[in-house]
Formats: structure tokens, C-alpha cells, sequence
């Protein structure tokens, strides 16, 4: 069997740059890149079951936790096929463990891509510059106006999606462009293969 393909794991909050970074590596990183995540497989659910992996924390929508903890599997299936197949994948999600109960879902993503090569990275973004990018969007995406506190799940999201913290590497989007947050993870990808943040994250589950 030949190489296998890299894995690179862009965890953070929604609004934080995750797909804007993907866009750079697909287009400048050497060799076969595709991009999997939380947009694509929404696109592939039908409306009854959305948010699906999109749901946000807070435990809201406990009827929808067991498809969830399937979707995710069968996303972090895919991607292990792709790799196995010498194909690089960026992937563009946003863990979280605050459901109605903890389902355990990231430990057990990283278990199906065992033995392959992982990056684990931590999309960072301030919270002014996530209200401002949430307000340039549709006006059925959470927003805060001005004056008004922000709500819940937006500050929520900022806390629950990195816990529990554990990244190969952290990005910050509020103070570097996507393109030098591709460089930051080129730059690591040259020294390493095996991700110490998923096995850590593993043996602790």
C-alpha cells in the first residue's frame, strides 16, 4: 500500500475562518487535497434531521444526539477511506462534548483514523471579530445587535468547541489571514506526521 494521505482537523467555533483556511490549503498545499466537514454533510441530510453535526451546544435537540454520533462516524469514515487511498483531507469542523448528555464523539473520530497521518488544529477567534462576521451573515444566523448582550449560544459555542483544548497546533483568525494560518500548518506538517494531540486526547477518554 502506497502513502497515505494527510489529515488535517480544523476544530473551532462557527465564524472562526475554518473554511477561508481550508480554501488556502486546497489551492496552494503540493498533492491531492479534498475538503470534508460540517458543510458538506449538511448539504447531504434532509431537513428533518438539520443541524445534524452542525447542532449547537447546549443540549437543545437530544432526539437528534444518536444521528449525530452516526454522522460523525460515518464522516470520520470517509476520511480514513480517503487517506488510505493517498488522498489528503482537510476537514472543517466544530467538536463539542456539551450535548444533553456527553456522547464522547472526538475521542472516538480520532479512534476510526488510528495509524494515520493527523493534525489536530485549534481555530482560535476573538469574540468582537466573530460577532462582526456573524452580522455580515444571513439574517437567520445568531447575531448580536448593538448594545445588546451577547447571546448564549454564541458565547457558548466560543467555550464548549475547545474543550478539551488539546491541539497539535492553535490558529488565531482575528490576527492572521487564512493564508498565513495555511503557512503556520505547512510549516508544521514538514516536521511531523503522527498527531501527539489525538493520541492524547485518546488515551484520556
Amino acid at each position: 500500500m502506497g502513502k497515505f494521505g494527510q489529515i488535517v482537523i480544523l476544530n473551532g467555533a462557527p465564524r472562526s475562518g475554518k473554511s477561508s483556511i481550508a480554501t488556502e490549503i486546497l489551492g496552494n498545499f503540493v498533492g491531492n487535497w479534498v475538503s470534508l466537514g460540517v458543510d458538506n454533510t449538511m448539504q447531504a441530510m434532509p431537513d428533518s434531521l438539520r443541524p445534524g453535526i452542525g447542532l449547537r451546544p447546549g443540549g437543545e435537540r437530544p432526539e437528534l444526539e444518536e444521528y449525530i454520533v452516526s454522522s460523525y462516524g460515518e464522516l470520520y469514515k470517509t476520511i480514513r477511506v480517503q487517506s488510505l487511498l493517498g488522498i489528503n483531507v482537510v476537514v472543517d469542523v466544530g467538536h463539542h462534548d456539551n450535548y444533553s448528555k456527553p456522547l464522547g464523539i472526538l475521542p472516538r473520530c480520532l479512534n476510526i483514523l488510528k495509524g494515520l497521518p493527523v493534525m489536530l488544529v485549534g481555530v482560535r477567534c476573538a469574540l468582537p471579530e466573530i460577532l462582526a462576521r456573524r452580522a455580515l451573515t444571513p439574517s437567520d444566523y445568531l447575531s448580536s445587535q448593538d448594545g445588546q448582550p451577547v447571546p448564549a449560544p454564541i458565547l457558548l459555542w466560543q467555550k464548549a468547541v475547545h474543550v478539551p483544548g488539546v491541539y497539535d497546533l492553535e490558529v488565531e483568525t482575528s490576527t492572521a489571514t487564512p493564508a498565513e494560518c495555511a503557512d503556520s500548518i505547512a510549516a508544521f506538517l514538514n516536521g511531523n506526521t503522527l498527531s501527539a494531540a489525538a493520541a492524547t486526547i485518546m488515551a484520556a477518554k
